[in-house]
Formats: structure tokens, sequence, C-alpha cells
């Protein structure tokens, strides 16, 4: 497929995206019978304006006049009803059209797996999911189908004006190649600058993006000057791309004024030279194809532009499609009938991030359901990377998981993590109330479940110190409450969804002494009957564990239970002599 910033025009790409209207074929249908009948419509009255002056004004027929201005009366209110309905149809099918595609843009987008979101900024998700895909609306409310009503409206006009009189018509509209080349020129030019805005729109929105974000990291690091002067550059970039375009409009449209200009002065000039060499050239003639000539060269002052709406909606498409199309990333369904027992398999597990850079090296170990297998090793090991794994939430390079005997890929991937829930240590929450960010719009989970999770866990006495309890509005990624307090509500959340398997990835690492010993119970009556993996570095948590698994530089080099390990006097040995009972 040509790309559509190439000069030339790309008709595959512009057929993909016509294909998006079939939902709306009916509302098509009317749009561009409108648009046809407005385009003939518009020529008839300036020829009743010349029969008007030639026929019954030459003649002092004042009914005649009355009859003809009664008749363009109503050709005006008719003309002004169809362009109502042919704008708001037009707009409405682009709304139309926008809406599912926003949809099916943003659906895509949440169904792509980790690496992908791993290696795409935020600010370029957003760009694609909402000012490229406004700019796709362009297509269809100022570009399609107005363009077809803007040529055959220039055709019907020409067509009047060869009726009447075909010499004046030739010189009238013998500017016509200047015209066309610099309406050529102009969608060129714009067509590039149009470019350049969209690349800067979305720099600037990936910076805005990753460093409101980081605000707290920018401040800390006292970093807002120089990220003020980084995000100065940006905009600098966004103004030169913008000041371009405007330059274009502000050079286009004077010149063809001058045209239009200068086709009327042909037009008066060869009327008085036919008037004087005694040919037929009358006052209506003039009258009329003065009109006529304001009427043609209206729709040319803005189809270069229009053109370039479809280009610019065309580069905006393009990059929508090959995102609907790129399904490297796409999640597999799979089996969701499976009630998941929890009994866990790693055959000779080979992973990496990017490339062959290996983080996890032919990882072998086996749980049954129930039992609890805790994961040490020192920070980059790979211990986090097995949960994701666990999760689904990355593919494996080598090697097999297994879950309940079957391959862990096999599942529906969204089923599988609704019966596995992770505490992480960073816990994020969204905006919106504590309860809603512990049942996570899950209409099935009830009020009174949420209340049992939080007595069990013992954050009642937290929760009833918020205004409005569970009710209270959570700040974005819950900026309001403190570490300890987001962990506690992540807590509630995992309990509330009853998993078959549950993973704390170093879930009270930022909970004080006094705190963790409130949910330790409640982490017991969690790991019951459940199959749960621990990342922690509390010595409590990593001896209660039925198993525990040693990692370093993403191998396996011990494994067994806490007194085993112990007596070996080897690599955990250390850790726990160093730093876990430290914590």
């Amino acid at each position: 497929m040509k790309s559509p910033t190439s000069n030339n025009f790309n008709f595959n790409l512009l057929k993909k995206v016509l294909v998006l209207t079939v939902p709306f074929r009916s509302k098509v249908w009317f749009a561009v019978f409108t648009t046809i009948l407005l385009a003939i419509l518009s020529p008839i009255r300036p020829w009743l304006i010349e029969k008007a002056i030639n026929i019954h004004a030459a003649n002092n027929d004042l009914n005649g006049l009355i009859s003809i201005s009664m008749l363009i009366l109503i050709l005006i209110l008719v003309s002004g009803i169809l362009q109502f309905f042919n704008e708001y149809i037009t707009g409405w099918i682009a709304q139309g059209v926008i809406k599912i595609l926003r949809l099916k843009t943003f659906k895509h987008i949440i169904n792509n797996g980790l690496k992908y979101h791993d290696k795409t900024p935020v600010g370029t998700m957003t760009t694609r999911s909402v000012s490229d895909i406004e700019t796709v609306a362009e297509l269809f409310a100022e570009g399609i189908i107005t363009i077809i009503g803007d040529l055959l409206q220039i055709i019907a006009i020409t067509a009047f004006m060869l009726a009447i009189d075909w010499k004046l018509t030739l010189v009238a509209l013998s500017v016509l190649p200047f015209l066309f080349y610099a309406s050529h020129l102009f969608r060129i030019k714009v067509k590039s600058a149009f470019e350049s805005v969209r690349t800067a729109v979305s720099n600037m929105n990936v910076y805005v993006q990753e460093h409101l974000t980081g605000m707290q990291l920018v401040q800390v690091f006292g970093k807002e000057q120089h990220t003020f002067n980084e995000f100065k550059s940006i905009n600098k970039e966004h103004y030169k791309a913008n000041h371009n375009s405007v330059l274009y409009y502000s050079v286009f449209f004077p010149v063809i004024e001058v045209i239009t200009s200068i086709s009327l002065g042909l037009m008066v000039w060869w009327g008085t030279r036919a008037m004087v060499g005694k040919e037929i050239v009358d006052i209506g003639t003039i009258t009329a194809f003065i009109l006529y000539i304001n009427m043609f060269f209206r729709p040319i002052r803005i189809l270069a532009d229009r053109f370039n709406n479809i280009q610019m909606g065309l580069v905006a498409a393009d990059r929508i499609f090959k995102l609907l199309d790129d399904k490297e990333f796409q999640e597999k369904q799979g089996l969701s009938e499976n009630k998941i027992i929890g009994k866990i398999e790693f055959k000779n597990v080979w992973f990496a991030y990017t490339d062959k850079e290996y983080v996890l090296k032919d990882i072998n170990f086996k749980l049954e359901p129930g039992q609890t297998l805790a994961i040490v090793g020192a920070t980059g090991a790979g211990k986090s990377s097995i949960i994701n794994l666990l999760s689904g939430l990355y593919p494996i390079n080598e090697g097999a998981i297994l879950i309940d005997n079957e391959l862990q890929s096999n599942y529906n991937q969204t089923y599988l993590r609704s019966k596995i829930a992770v505490v992480l240590q960073d816990v994020f929450l969204f905006s919106g109330s504590i309860k809603d960010n512990i049942r996570l719009y899950d209409n099935e989970i009830t009020d009174e479940s949420i209340y049992k999770a939080t007595e069990e866990i013992g954050a009642s006495d937290f929760i009833q110190t918020l205004p409005n309890t569970f009710n209270f509005k959570v700040m974005e990624r819950g900026n309001t409450l403190s570490l300890g307090q987001r962990q506690l509500i992540a807590f509630i959340r995992a309990m509330v969804f009853n998993p078959s398997v549950l993973i704390l990835d170093e879930a009270t690492s930022s909970i004080d002494t006094d705190t963790e010993i409130l949910i330790q119970n409640a982490i017991k009556k969690m790991l019951i009957n459940r199959t749960s993996i621990v990342i922690a570095h509390r010595l409590s948590t990593i001896k209660s564990a039925d198993n525990i698994l040693v990692l370093n530089k993403g191998q396996i080099i011990e494994y067994g239970t806490h007194d085993t390990l112990l007596s070996k006097n080897g690599y955990y040995s250390e850790l726990i002599n160093s730093s876990l009972a430290n914590t």
C-alpha cells in the first residue's frame, strides 16, 4: 500500500475508509442526493435573474417580474432547507463513523499485551485515540461529499454559462490554468505543513503526558525549569508548523481573489467590446455572468483546502488502520470454561523483554493447588518477571507454562486474570470512589462482600476516618492516600475477587509494622485453599511458605523450604543474614 503522504492519491486507503460508512448507508445516500440537488439548484437562480432582466424588466412586465421573484424566493428557501439537512447529515455521519472507529481503536489498544505498551508512549496512543480520529471525521464532514457537491456545482455552473453565451464563458474562464496551478501548489505546501502539525501535536502529547505523570520526580529533583525549557522547544516546533500553514493560506486566498477579479475584468472587457461591435450581449447576461463567476470561484477557493482535509484524514486513517491491522500484540481468545484450581508448572521457561537479553533462563518449578511459593532474590533477579509471565502479560520465548496441566497460552487471558489476584508494591488507583476502585466496576461484587473483606483485612477504621467512607473520591493515581492506605485497598480488592491464585509482589514492603500485623491474619485466610506466590523481603512472610525459590540473574540457584535452605548455608542464607532479616 502506498503511503497517503505521497503525492499520489491513495484510493485503496480511501476505499477502506469509506467502508466505515456502511452502517450509515441510507444516510450517506440521502447526503449524496441533497448534494446533487443543491448543485443543480444553485445555478438556476442567476439564470432566472437573467430572464427577469432580459424578458420581463426589458418589456415592463411587472406580473412576470413578481412571478419570477417568487420563484427565486421559493428556490432560496428550498436550497436553505436542503443545505441544513445536507450539513446536518454529513456531520452526523462523521460523528457516527468516529464513534465506531474510536471504540475499535481503544479496544484494540487495551487488548494489546504489555509488550506493546512498554514500547509505545502513552501520548502516541492518546493521539491515535483522540486527535487522529477527529481528523478522520473531516473526511466526511468537510471532505468527500462536500467536494462532490463543489465539483458538481462547478460543472452545473459551467453548463449554464455555456448555454447562455459560450464565447463569454471561454473569456471569463480563460484564467483557469493559472487557478489550477495555484491550487496545486497550495495543496502540496499545505499538506506538508499539516503533516508537520500532526507530528508536532503527537510529540507534544507524548511529552506533556509523560512529564505531568512524573511531576513528583520533576519537582523532587528541581527540574521544573529544565522541563519547561524542553516544552518550550517542542512548543516552538508546533508554532513553526502552524505558522507555515497560516502563511500558505494568507497567500492562496488573495491569489484566488486576484484571479477572480481578472476573470470579471475580462468578462466586462469582452462584453463592452461586443456591445460596441454591435454584438448581442445584453445587461441580463452580464449580470448573470457576474453572479456565475462569483459562484464558480467560491467553491474553488476552498476546494484545494478540502483536498487537504482528505489527505490529512487519510494520513490519520492510515495510522489508525496500521494500528488496527497489527495483530502482533493482540491477546488470543481461548479457554474460559475450565474452572481453574491452581496447579502451576514452569517447564524450561526462557524469557526476554527485548531480543535475546534473557531475564529468565531455564526456569523450572511446580506448585500444587493450595501451596505457597516464596520467591527471593536481589533486585533485577527476575522475580516480577515470573509473575508477569504467569498472568500472561508477556509471551515466553521458550519452554511452557502450565496451569492445571493446560498450556497457559491456551486460556482466554481475560478469564485467566480474573482468577489470579495480584497485589503489587506500587498500587495504582483510578480517579473515582474507593468502592469503585475495590470492585473495579464489576457490578457482580456486592457492597456486602466489600464490607466483609474490609473487616477481614482490618481496614475498617481507616475507611471510616475518610469523608464519605467508601464513597471517598480518590484523586488520579490515588495521590490523596498514603502508600500503606493504597495497599490496604489493594488487599481488599484481591479478597473480594475470590481468586484461585494469589500473588503478592512485595505487597507489604510499604506498610508499617502495625499495619502489617493487621493484615497478616487476613493474608493467612486468603492463602487457605489458594495457590499463592509471594515475593517478599519480610522474613515472617517467607518462612511460612511451602517452598522458596531463590533467583540470581534470572536463574534458579536454590529451591526448598526455609529450614532446608538455611542448612545449606548458601546464597539464601546470605540474603537472610544480610538484607531480608533487617527489613
